[in-house]
């Protein structure tokens, strides 16, 4: 939930990296010192199991450790990691030596078993369950060899590529997960040591950290603090920019330009999490027939929409995954959502029995055709532009809608606690096809699942469950296959694939995967 996902749905960064050629010879790096990075929204509680927002998994990239990275290009590199052994079933992982958590307590195979395995157990409610950590999933250690094995019931193509969004819990979270709410304890380069809900959360480094992404460890031009300071406003963040109050952020709308000519801005560009709407399709909603939202799609101009949702900066989206490693980047969209035609979807909408009545607004069998609007409100100004684009068009059509814009967490509770919306624009930042099952089809929340939309396309289902038999990118084909089901059926409407600018003010940083990675930060002289 770039977003609220990270495997979730939420407005999240793709591969990207802050930085540009200097003819001069590579930049000062300066060390020791504060970076200051602007997060949208509050992120909420850091219980890494809960963790549904792009900007809480961001915080939690730097006090915590997954068991390998995704590199820029989305290759698979090292992190608690050095070695991986990978099968239709079960991933082998050999586990490097001298990890040890913020506590001091060493991270042992044991650790990330006893880690993986919370996760996996279905009482305690992850929400990474069913997207990232698949159902049934066992993690057993072997301390002698220093191994961790995560094996399946089901053959699962992207176990390995799943684990690069996975946190570990090591030390004294392990043992009592309540001090996770508004603490950490992990492995990562830095150790949270003052949190403020709404304002700053800030980190100390780690000097003996030497497991990062690669190996990478603590070097020179890395700063001793790290302060992530929530600036809802982008306007604001590009003032403190400028003021010096920040060193970096991200950017979506109108300031981009002005960010981009600060001087000494280091600027990258990377995809954000894709830009779709899904239409509640719970019993006695109206968009649970696919004639309706079939019709309710006839009557936008997607290509418009497109233009306004992203400010103009994105591209179409293809395909339902946008992140790094993003293995499977075939078109699943093109030719299967019907082309805009007005006056067609309101034929459409009078033969399925939604009839205009003196107000204008359409009904059916004495009920009226209203939809909630969902959408977060950290989106930005674009998106808002974009659904009141939507918003007029179905009011042209004699739908009665209503916009409803709330912050991330309220958001996130709309989609999977009180489904109260019945069309939600959700950035969908996820990375791996294998990743999209427990949002597409299955439980619904109500149920303890994660199909917040209540899908249920059987085509879908089985074309996935055939590609899944194939381990890695050789089953991409049927992944792509399996989303056109969805679109062709208007379970999901992707529409664009918009990117932000990365900026960096005397400094550098890399967002992979939609996290900021710690270990790229440098801070450059002026």
């Amino acid at each position: 939930m770039k977003k609220v996902l990270g495997v979730v749905v939420a407005v999240a960064l793709a591969a990207a990296a802050c930085g540009s050629d200097d003819s001069e010879g590579a930049p000062e790096v300066v060390s020791g010192g504060t970076f200051t990075f602007a997060l949208s929204a509050d992120p909420g509680a850091l219980e890494p199991a809960s963790a549904a927002l792009g900007v809480t998994n961001t915080t939690l990239g730097f006090a915590y450790d997954p068991l390998v990275h995704s590199d820029a290009e989305g290759r698979i590199v090292s992190g608690i990691a050095e070695r991986w052994e990978p099968s239709a079933n079960q991933v082998v992982f050999t586990l490097r030596k001298g990890v040890t958590c913020a506590d001091g307590s060493a991270v042992t195979a044991k650790t990330v078993a006893d880690s993986m395995n919370y996760l996996s157990d279905p009482a305690n409610k992850a929400v990474l369950l069913g997207v990232l950590i698949p159902a049934g999933m066992t993690a057993t250690a072997d301390e002698a060899a220093g191994t961790v094995t995560l094996a399946t019931k089901e053959p699962n193509p992207f176990l390995l590529e799943s684990m690069t969004a996975v946190s570990v819990v090591c030390g004294k979270g392990l043992a009592d997960r309540s001090v996770l709410q508004a603490g950490t304890s992990g492995s990562g380069p830095y150790r949270l040591t003052e949190a403020v809900s709404g304002d700053h959360y800030t980190f100390q480094v780690r000097k003996d950290y030497a497991w990062g992404a690669g190996g990478a460890g603590i070097v020179a031009g890395m700063p001793d603090t790290v302060v992530l300071k929530v600036v809802k406003d982008e306007s604001t963040a590009a003032n403190l920019l400028t003021s010096g109050g920040l060193t970096a952020g991200q950017f979506t709308g109108p300031d981009r330009e002005r960010v981009a000519a600060l001087p000494g801005i280091k600027t990258g560009s990377a995809p954000d999490g894709i830009g779709e709407f899904f239409f509640h399709q719970g019993d006695d909603r109206p968009a649970a027939a696919p004639e309706v939202r079939k019709a309710l799609v006839q009557a936008l101009s997607l290509d418009e929409l497109r233009t306004i949702a992203s400010g103009g900066n994105g591209v179409a989206a293809t395909h339902l995954t946008s992140l790094a490693p993003d293995p499977c980047r075939g078109d699943a969209v093109t030719g299967n959502l019907p082309a805009f035609d007005a006056a067609a979807a309101a034929s459409a909408l009078d033969a399925a029995g939604w009839k205009a009545g003196s107000d204008g607004v359409r009904a059916k069998d004495g009920k009226k055709l209203t939809l909630r609007i969902a959408y977060q409100t950290s989106a930005g100004p674009s998106v808002q532009a974009g659904l009141e684009f939507v918003a007029q068009k179905w009011k042209d059509l004699g739908v009665d809608t209503k916009l409803v814009g709330s912050a991330d967490a309220a958001y996130s509770d709309s989609l999977f606690k009180n489904g109260d919306w019945d069309m939600a624009w959700v950035p969908l930042g996820l990375s791996l096809p294998t990743q999209l099952g427990g949002y597409l089809s299955g439980a619904a929340p109500d149920k303890g699942g994660a199909n917040f939309a209540h899908l249920d396309n059987a085509e879908y289902v089985r074309l996935s469950g055939d590609a899944a038999k194939t381990v890695g990118a050789a089953g991409c084909d049927g992944w792509i296959a399996a989303q056109a089901a969805l679109v062709k059926n208007a379970d999901v409407v992707p529409v664009v694939l918009p990117t932000q600018l990365v900026a960096a003010k005397n400094a550098e940083v890399q967002v992979i995967g939609g996290i900021v990675r710690p270990t790229s930060i440098r801070m450059l002289a002026p």
